[in-house]
C-alpha cells in the first residue's frame, strides 16, 4: 500500500471519529466510563450507554485491525493516534473476565496492537494512572466547589 493510501485511511479514521454520535460516545467513554469490575462493565453494556461503549471499543478494534493487517503502518498510526491506548487502559484490568463472559475475541485486535507497540503495556498502565489522577483532581475540585 502506498503512503498516500495509508494517509487516506488515517484521514478517514479521523473523519469517522468526528461524527456526532461517535464524539458523544468518546466523551462518555473518557469522562464517565471507569469500570472497576465486571459488574461496572455490565452496567454500562446493558445500560443507556451500551451503544457508546460498543461504538468506542469496536471503532478502535477496527482501526487496530487495519494496522495489524498492514493496511496502515504502525509508525504512521502512532504518529497520528493515541486515544486507543486510553481506550484499552480502561478495559485491560477486566479483559479476561469480559472475554470469558461475552466473547473470547473482545478487543483482540486492539490488544494485539498494544502488544506490537514498543512499551505498549507500559504506556497503557501509565495512561490508566494519568486518568485516575485526573479523576481524583476533578473529584477534589468538585468537593471544594460544593463546600464553598
Amino acid at each position: 500500500m502506498s503512503k498516500q493510501e495509508e494517509a487516506g485511511l488515517i484521514l478517514r479514521l479521523y473523519e469517522l471519529r468526528r461524527e456526532e454520535t461517535m464524539r458523544q460516545a468518546r466523551d462518555w467513554y473518557f469522562r464517565e466510563f471507569n469500570p472497576q469490575s465486571m459488574s461496572d462493565f455490565n452496567a454500562a453494556l446493558f445500560g443507556e450507554h451500551s451503544g457508546h461503549l460498543r461504538m468506542v471499543v469496536s471503532y478502535w478494534d477496527m482501526a487496530a485491525a487495519l494496522v495489524n493487517d498492514g493496511a496502515i503502518g504502525l509508525p504512521l498510526f502512532h504518529d497520528c493516534n493515541g486515544e486507543h491506548i486510553g481506550v484499552f487502559a480502561k478495559i485491560e484490568p477486566i479483559l479476561a473476565e469480559i472475554r470469558g463472559t461475552l466473547s473470547p475475541r473482545f478487543a483482540a485486535n486492539l490488544e494485539k496492537l498494544i502488544d506490537a507497540t514498543p512499551d505498549g503495556r507500559k504506556k497503557t498502565a501509565e495512561a490508566r494512572e494519568r486518568m485516575k489522577a485526573i479523576r481524583a483532581q476533578l473529584a477534589q475540585a468538585q468537593a471544594s466547589a460544593q463546600r464553598a
